[in-house]
């Protein structure tokens, strides 16, 4: 049986999927279909993501599967729509990445980078630094009394050209590193010991997966999706979260503490491999 496929964004389990002989997206709709009002072809199945805007509502209707990337987006689907909860079924974010030992790849970076390799690396980075809360960052770390720290935050040169313009005034050149357009963003996960992401963003943010894989101890807010995966003791009620700052330093005060958060979040990350993901909408086809 061959399968249609909808979406908004595209993400690496869609990319895979389309390689499948057996799926395909529809056809899009001619000048001469519209001119003799010719019935709208819908997809088999709708991967929703973003806003759950007109658009979004007609397609989720319109199809027999709804695919959404947290519970969080299945929530607000349900709530919004009159469908049955059987329509919408949660698939996280697949990640697919090379690992390494994070140890090795720490002692390579700080060397390269000129970095004492003994210290704790707190890594931030985000498509829209603003937004994924860069300034709340800066303010948290900064707020560190730990002298064995060090923070480094990566985007785009524009962004990271306007951060510094911001930053100028304060001497924080031993304690952050900028990094623009870095070109392996894989290999500072695996360089960083703790993640720190207090977004304003409620969209499922990736990059904590990506985190987790690598062994970091990932902090993110109760906003974003990404919550779902972590434990209490790693969310933040808001990005300005005061508590975060007795947290991170609990933690990095506990060496033993450090090594099994850090255990644990990659059990949990290798779950949502490309290939678990795979099989799980594989398996979610044989049941149609």
């Amino acid at each position: 049986m061959s399968f249609t496929i909808d979406f908004r964004s595209n993400n690496l389990l869609i990319d895979e999927l389309l390689k499948q002989e057996s799926i395909s997206k529809p056809k899009k709709s001619s000048f001469v279909d519209k001119l003799f009002v010719k019935k709208k072809e819908y997809a088999y199945i709708y991967f929703h993501t973003g806003t759950l805007d007109n658009e979004a509502t007609e397609k989720i209707k319109n199809a027999k599967l709804v695919i959404v990337n947290s519970l969080l987006a299945q929530k607000e689907v349900l709530s919004k729509l009159n469908i049955e909860k059987e329509k919408v079924q949660v698939i996280y974010p697949a990640i697919n990445m090379e690992y390494k030992k994070p140890k090795e790849v720490k002692e390579q970076f700080c060397n390269k980078h000129q970095i004492d390799s003994k210290k704790k690396i707190i890594f931030f980075t985000g498509k829209n630094l603003k937004s994924s809360g860069v300034i709340e960052f800066i303010n948290i770390t900064m707020q560190l009394t730990m002298p064995d720290i060090f923070m480094i935050i990566a985007g785009d040169s524009k962004q990271i050209y306007n951060l510094k313009f911001q930053l100028s005034k304060f001497n924080l050149e031993e304690k952050l590193l900028l990094l623009e357009d870095y070109s392996d963003t894989n290999e500072l996960f695996l360089a960083s010991d703790i993640f720190l992401l207090p977004t304003h963003n409620k969209s499922f943010a990736t990059n904590v997966l990506k985190a987790m894989f690598c062994k970091c101890v990932v902090f993110t807010t109760a906003n974003n999706a990404a919550k779902e995966l972590i434990d209490v003791f790693s969310t933040m009620e808001n990005p300005s979260d005061r508590s975060i700052q007795f947290k991170l330093e609990a933690i990095l005060q506990n060496k033993e503490d450090m090594k099994l958060i850090k255990k644990q979040n990659r059990k949990v990350a290798k779950e949502y491999s490309l290939e678990n993901q795979l099989q799980k909408f594989n398996a979610l086809l044989e049941t149609l």
